[in-house]
């Protein structure tokens, strides 16, 4: 295969259906693994060269900071599923419209987030009863992402666009690029400059501007498969509404999955700083664990939506069975490494021999649900794809904020005693771990019931 082929958009309407999901999904894979090194990087380097608490700081950070991003969230799934079919249906013009709204909207959005994000974080982080000791760390970490966020948000959109044409290759190679400046970038901030967990920041803002750069100047480079002007970056009310209406119940989801976040963060906050600094261990780990699911549920995604757009429906249920079962095998082979090598991953963010105790313990709790959510994330990657968005996103609400967030504070509040006046730590993983579960089965029972089929552009 010649160099231009392996960087050409991939026309998923023809094929074995699980060979173009696998050749989308590794290079997607390999570019999550990447972009999850950004936030285990800063968590290394600030635990090893500041300490246990500038640690806590960034993982109190993180909840607020998802919140604060959620509108980019929903612009790049709109963008997503209309780009993979028109693409997949071969409409040009309507191509065309679309990229250039999405850029002007992201445009819009970070101007937003940049002020919002600039005037809210300490007030967020102290109704959170953020501990004195980290909260001053916090904000610093918070305000800069916020006012630097134009270039995550360009990324991970044009990104979105990119991988809806098919081509997921380019994204990981700008991807890695960034990852190298910003691991460069973190040791020299942190570890020769001082800067601290500000620096751990910086270093991110840097390195997703230039990331952001480079995929703007590929799709520049795609004149054979739409147009990239200025003209259609104007706003049009049919293009823009689409893209809002599509992207709005996946920023819906993000936004009240983040505010269950958030207020189980404020439970997380009352167990203390060692607790704090175990919960974002798990989560880099986690990160990790989790990327296959959201790889082959963006493949899901852009197979679905290119072979809607080609009225290929009944290629859409037979790449749905063979990518989840290829979801669920690599899962299953996560969790059984989880299970043997757990200590050992804790033990690269911290020499606390028990902080590495206690997140290894809680990360057995959570291995078993990476199998469920790889179900979860293929078949909402599907229905997502031909254009049902809505589907996902009550599911998801039923099971962050009717299940997750009330069953962690009934089990804080059950197993309160003299020793343990905020109840059992385990709460906060035990409700995640069933909130996966049910999520998986509910998924599963409108996936079958079909009415996503309905929903095409």
């Amino acid at each position: 295969m010649k160099v231009k082929e392996f960087f050409a958009p991939s026309d998923m309407t023809e094929g074995k259906p699980w060979e173009k999901i696998v050749i989308f999904t590794i290079p997607m894979l390999i570019g999550n693994i990447a972009q999850q090194l950004y936030n285990t990087v800063d968590s290394i380097v600030i635990g090893k060269y500041v300490g246990d608490n500038a640690l806590a700081a960034v993982g109190s950070a993180s909840p607020i900071l998802n919140l604060l991003l959620v509108l980019f969230v929903g612009i790049s799934v709109g963008a997503g599923v209309m780009v993979s079919q028109y693409f997949g249906a071969r409409q040009r013009e309507q191509l065309s419209w679309t990229i250039g709204n999405c850029v002007t909207l992201t445009a819009i959005s970070s101007i937003l987030i940049m002020i919002l994000g600039a005037v809210l974080s300490r007030p967020l982080l102290e109704l959170l009863k953020t501990p004195d000791s980290i909260i001053d760390w916090c904000t610093s970490y918070l305000v800069i992402l916020m006012v630097g966020c134009a270039g995550c948000a360009y990324y991970n959109i044009l990104c979105g666009i990119l991988r809806g044409l098919g081509d997921s290759v380019s994204a990981l190679v700008y991807l890695l690029i960034a990852t190298c400046i910003n691991i460069v970038l973190d040791i020299l901030f942190v570890a020769k400059f001082h800067l601290g967990v500000a620096g751990v920041a910086y270093a991110t803002v840097i390195a997703q501007a230039v990331s952001a750069i480079l995929c703007l100047i590929r799709l520049m480079r795609m004149a054979d498969i739409f147009d990239f002007r200025l003209s259609c970056m104007k706003m049009r009310r049919i293009y823009s509404l689409e893209i809002i209406r599509l992207g709005l119940p996946s920023g819906v989801t993000q936004a009240i999955f983040s505010m269950a976040m958030v207020i189980v963060q404020s439970l997380t906050n009352s167990f203390g700083e060692m607790v704090i600094a175990a919960n974002v261990i798990i989560m880099r780990v986690d990160g990790f664990a989790m990327m296959p699911n959201f790889s082959f549920g963006t493949a899901m995604t852009t197979y679905s939506g290119q072979n809607v757009g080609a009225k290929r429906m009944d290629r859409v249920e037979k790449g749905a069975k063979q990518g989840t079962l290829l979801a669920v095998g690599t899962s299953a082979v996560i969790t059984s490494l989880i299970l043997i090598f757990g200590r050992n991953l804790m033990g690269i963010f911290t020499d606390t021999e028990e902080l590495v105790t206690l997140s290894a313990n809680m990360m057995r709790i959570l291995a078993v649900g990476y199998i469920a959510m790889a179900v979860t994330q293929c078949l909402s990657g599907v229905m997502r794809g031909a254009g049902d968005t809505m589907t996902p996103m009550w599911i998801s609400i039923v099971v962050t904020v009717c299940i997750r967030v009330p069953l962690a504070y009934s089990i804080s509040w059950l197993t309160r005693t003299a020793e343990l006046p905020h109840g059992r730590y385990e709460c906060l993983w035990i409700s995640l771990l069933t909130s996966w579960v049910l999520g998986a089965l509910i998924t599963f029972i409108f996936y079958r019931r079909g009415k996503w089929k309905n929903k095409a552009l």
